[in-house]
């Protein structure tokens, strides 16, 4: 297989600029992605809205991200940005297309190089048919997501990476659980309020809140168990997301779904505080079971698990963060897909 400089086609979705300020968790993978790559020594492009932001080579699709994302005008924005990404690729001297946006796979057909394809959430049928009828290969973020559709064409998976170092950490830690999340019954936020309040802790739920659905779902089951204790934070970023990720005793996650990757498991790691998770979707790959937290079945298991949770210990929690979910990780873990398409060998 060989061993020099790749030169890499990144495509990012067109709604956030890459890196994102804020909201954009495909857009800050990309970038990462990017920076890395390039660190690596490889000839990085690449093609998304807004301004340069990587050390990679932009080719930008839209002066600046467009608006729409959630409304029926997504779909022919989400075309456009294909057929601008198709028409670009086309003029540029690559060996692999690596495309995290959702129409890009429909226009991989007789692409003379590999196209690879991150699948970033959860497999309907009808993305499952879009995938089969496309030239793509796919990468997983998962191996649980993996085996939810093992017929499609898979070249690997590697797991979501962060920045480790730009995570605080903490020893210390204060006398409370937190809850990161949207505000959904499927993200368990009853069951975290159910935990702490049994084991008379306080709980911070820092939590999207801005969808009808999820607005609904807060006013009947969560609100009128608000008090002293049990404190809705709203939805939280930068430095007050990374102080309650810190500083927390646990991060909780019932999850109730077949969760694909759960990064705000990896980002509690990297701060040092474990994780109290039901052991669904890729919980198992990301927690250490009594090691970097407690996986169990049931909302009387969690109870009993936030009781004993101090026995994990803080730096256990982040050098495993380090040692598997760095950004440095996630980007050697591409690098290797990208050699093995090439070499015409996928995994």
């Amino acid at each position: 297989m060989a061993s020099g400089p790749l030169r890499i086609a990144l495509v990012a979705p067109p709604w956030f600029e890459v890196p994102p300020d804020g909201y954009g968790g495909i857009e800050e993978m990309v970038g990462a992605l990017a920076n890395g790559l390039t660190a690596r020594g490889h000839a990085v492009t690449l093609l998304a809205a807004g301004d340069d932001r990587t050390d990679a080579t932009l080719v930008p699709t839209f002066d600046e991200p467009p608006e729409g994302l959630g409304t029926p005008a997504a779909a022919t924005t989400e075309l456009v940005h294909a057929s601008r990404v198709a028409h670009e690729l086309a003029g540029l001297d690559i060996d692999v297309v690596h495309d995290h946006s959702v129409a890009g796979p429909v226009l991989a057909h007789d692409r003379p190089v590999p196209t690879v394809a991150t699948v970033h959430g959860p497999i309907d049928d009808a993305q499952a048919a879009l995938y089969a009828a496309s030239d793509v290969f796919l990468v997983a973020i998962s191996e649980a997501q993996r085996r939810s559709r093992p017929h499609l064409r898979w070249a690997g998976t590697v797991h979501n990476g962060i920045d480790v170092g730009a995570y605080p950490f903490r020893d210390d830690k204060q006398d409370r659980f937190l809850f990161l999340g949207r505000m959904s019954a499927d993200k368990g936020v009853e069951e975290a309020i159910a935990v702490a309040s049994a084991v008379g802790a306080p709980l911070n739920i820092a939590a999207k809140c801005d969808d009808p659905d999820e607005q609904a779902y807060f006013a009947e089951h969560v609100e009128p168990r608000l008090d002293d204790r049990i404190r809705y934070l709203g939805s939280v970023e930068g430095h007050e997301k990374l102080e309650l990720l810190a500083t927390a005793r646990a991060l909780l996650f019932p999850i109730r779904w077949e969760e694909p990757f759960g990064m705000v498991m990896v980002e509690a790691l990297a701060c040092g505080t474990p994780v109290i998770a039901f052991g669904r979707g890729s919980v198992p790959e990301v927690i250490e079971d009594e090691v970097t937290g407690l996986i169990v079945d049931d909302v009387d298991a969690m109870i009993d698990a936030a009781r004993r949770i101090d026995a994990i210990r803080p730096s256990v929690c982040r050098a495993d963060a380090l040692g598997r979910f760095d950004a440095s990780v996630m980007t050697a873990g591409y690098e290797r897909v990208y050699r093995e398409l090439t070499a015409g060998t996928p995994g």
